[in-house]
């Protein structure tokens, strides 16, 4: 037993020592060895751009160039490397928070991660797109909140961050925090009663780049949300026809908006004319707005889709505190015509994160405030997202004054 411990022992450590050798003969390192440095990029050339520049450059003529690195500063003490294979003779600097020079070293990189001499240029970048949200941002009243409005015209993706001051003056942080890349933002935070608040709104960059913060007092206007165990089902001449494989207009209400639910509301899709149909809110009411959840179509892979379908896109509300019994619109007031917007502008059936988000949270659509109280509404579709007029709805809340 002993001759077989011995054996096993020098076998384990031969083993241990070829392993070894073959990690030292396998490093992880360059695949090359060459320690001459590359050539260096010639003929660069700028273009200054919102908030970066892009540089264009000839490429050394060394068969083992790997890529080309540029080395920058993006405001004092933050350092920004960009590096771009050597299948291309241009790369893009971004990061830029103003429209000073800044220094920029190019260098030439080979296989064995031998950089050549710096070649040093000059960049004066255009203005920060951050800089125009900042310049059109509004701090708005709102129902139960407040509405922050910007421009983007750039479309970059920035970030609103939101500070509200407290009970004993302090500032502190109100979220959630808005991240768009809309050309037109417009974002509402509600939960707020109608006494006065100081805000305050930043824009900033993926890069962390701010702009100044603006502030305003704003006094939110006052809505509560009707209950909806006093809706019911208004049945018109010319009201739409219900498909009975859904539980009928009472699902716009029974409180189910989850994305993944099946339980809505279905118009008739064979007729192409405008289609809607009426509810009673069981009170009379100076409506402020509705919030619409679209039902999210099941698709053939198991995922759920917005945007999409039977989805409301076009479409009108309309009130009344007394409407005819003949269905006719005469006693009607339209109280707002809406588009549902997809964020991102995809083309159909193609969403993003913020597409989706915003989806699942639902959509607010502010009524006109001049229409007097009323206690029946109307939801008539003039195009859902398929192009044709039947539409689908998941679930609503409508909000207003009571009193």
């Amino acid at each position: 037993m002993k001759i077989y411990k011995r054996i096993y022992a020098v076998t384990t450590a031969v083993l241990l020592l070829f392993v070894c050798t073959q990690c030292e003969e396998h490093k992880i390192g360059p695949l090359e060895g060459n320690d001459n440095p590359p050539g260096e990029v010639t003929n660069v050339s700028v273009e200054n751009q919102a908030g970066k520049a892009r540089v264009t450059y000839v490429l050394p003529r060394d068969q083992d160039l790997l890529y080309v690195k540029a080395v920058y500063e993006i405001r004092p003490g933050v350092v920004r490397e960009i590096k771009s294979s050597y299948y291309a003779n241009s790369m893009e600097l971004d990061g830029f928070a103003d429209t000073e020079d800044h220094e920029v070293r190019l260098y030439a990189v080979n296989r064995s991660e031998v950089a050549s001499a710096p070649v040093m240029v000059t960049v004066r970048p255009l203005e920060n797109p951050i800089w125009a949200v900042y310049r059109s941002l509004r701090i708005l009243p709102d129902f139960a909140g407040i509405r922050i409005t910007a421009q983007n015209p750039a479309q970059a993706s920035i970030a609103l961050e939101i500070v509200r001051k407290d009970s004993l003056g302090r500032w502190e942080p109100f979220l959630p925090y808005v991240y768009s890349s809309q050309r037109d933002i417009s974002h509402t935070t509600r939960g707020l009663d109608t006494l006065g608040q100081e805000f305050g709104v930043t824009v900033r960059d993926r890069f962390m780049n701010y702009t100044d913060t603006l502030f305003d007092k704003i006094s939110p206007l006052y809505e509560e949300a009707l209950s909806k165990s006093l809706f019911r089902e208004l049945r018109l001449p010319g009201d739409a026809k219900i498909q009975t494989v859904t539980s009928g207009i009472p699902a716009i209400w029974d409180g189910d908006n989850s994305s993944s639910g099946s339980n809505r509301m279905l118009t008739d899709v064979v007729d192409p004319n405008p289609q809607w149909i009426s509810i009673d809110l069981g009170v009379l009411a100076k409506l402020s707005r509705v919030k619409i959840w679209n039902y999210a179509e099941f698709m053939s892979n198991g995922n759920h889709q917005f945007y999409y379908r039977g989805q409301l896109r076009f479409f009108e509300v309309w009130g009344s505190a007394n409407p005819s019994s003949d269905g006719s619109w005469d006693s009607w007031t339209k109280m707002g015509t809406f588009e549902n917007v997809k964020p991102s502008g995809l083309p159909y059936g193609q969403t993003s994160t913020e597409d989706w988000d915003i989806a699942v949270a639902g959509f607010d659509y502010n009524l006109d405030p001049s229409v007097p109280k009323v206690r029946y509404l109307r939801f008539k579709s003039i195009q859902n997202w398929m192009g044709t007029s039947w539409f689908e709805i998941k679930e609503i809340n409508v909000y207003g004054d009571t009193r």
